[in-house]
């Protein structure tokens, strides 16, 4: 055998010795969990891909909030909409029982909040009420649906928003995603196939600045990682089930090089702690494996 020949044996024996230890770390994570655990990992630049129940239609909750802020700069894009353009806040779309740090800053209303504030809440602070008005602002879930599917990614669906999904546990299962498709449309945004440079540079910049899941992905990285990442959370219903715990992002490596993660919990009878903490460990997992 040539020597070049058994150099890519070994290099390939090496990474497949690699890839089984990550599986086998992740399997002690999450084994004898009472959940779905859905895991995707996309080496950016490297093709590296590892996969876990990744083709199960999960429910996303906030994660969403990604997607649509994706439609909302395409729509600034094309002149639909403008982020300097002002969004009045009153008692119709600042509803009071549910998670926005927007209607905590404005308790009161306000006549002309930027649309760029609406979306930076939306995104970085996982805001309810910010989410309903860029909703609205686009003419409904459709447009987002619409979207996504022009730009070829699968196994997405969005029907309902913020509101509607606090009415009725279950429309959230409705809102799905497989964490392949959370990847791969990462990758697309990440190369610059959902938005233009200026779009994609400025949505990256408030993913960056994400303040919610501070237990979840980021928890074990080493302190100023740059993560860009969107949370989504359901909490629990009476029966004690939590349809959602998850994140996805992308995380810049030391070398310069980057990954997209997406990492969901679904239906799971676990403490939010054992769910959070499956998502960290996951992570802290994956970290290690490029690191090497």
């Amino acid at each position: 055998m040539k020597k070049t020949g058994l150099l890519f044996l070994l290099i390939s024996a090496f990474a497949f010795a690699q890839q089984s230890a990550l599986e086998n770390k992740i399997d002690l994570i999450t084994k004898d969990k009472k959940a779905t655990v859905g895991i995707s990992v996309l080496g950016i630049e490297s093709g590296f891909k590892y996969n876990k129940n990744s083709d199960k239609k999960l429910p996303m909750q906030s994660v969403f909030k990604f997607h649509i802020a994706a439609v909302v700069l395409d729509f600034v894009e094309k002149g639909k909409l403008s982020l300097d353009q002002k969004i009045v806040l009153n008692n119709l779309n600042l509803h009071k029982n549910t998670w926005s740090p927007l209607r905590d800053k404005y308790p009161n209303g306000n006549a002309g909040v930027p649309l760029s504030e609406i979306l930076e809440f939306t995104v970085a602070k996982s805001d309810n009420n910010g989410c309903d008005i860029m909703l609205k602002l686009l003419g409904g879930t459709k447009t987002v649906q619409k979207f996504m599917d022009s730009k070829g990614i699968k196994d997405f669906q969005i029907k309902y928003n913020e509101a509607e999904m606090h009415k009725n546990w279950n429309v959230q299962y409705e809102n799905y995603s497989t964490t392949k498709s959370a990847v791969d449309v990462l990758k697309k945004f990440y190369d610059g196939k959902l938005l233009s440079k200026k779009s994609t540079d400025y949505l990256m910049k408030v993913m960056l600045s994400t303040s919610t899941g501070l237990n979840k992905l980021v928890e074990q990285l080493p302190k100023n990682t740059p993560v860009a990442r969107k949370t989504g959370s359901s909490g629990k219903n009476d029966a004690g089930l939590t349809g959602a715990e998850n994140e996805i992002a992308i995380v810049t490596l030391p070398n310069g090089k980057h990954y997209a993660i997406a990492v969901f919990v679904s239906n799971s009878t676990e403490s939010d702690v054992i769910n959070c903490k499956m998502v960290s460990d996951i992570s802290k997992s994956v970290w290690d494996h490029f690191n090497k």
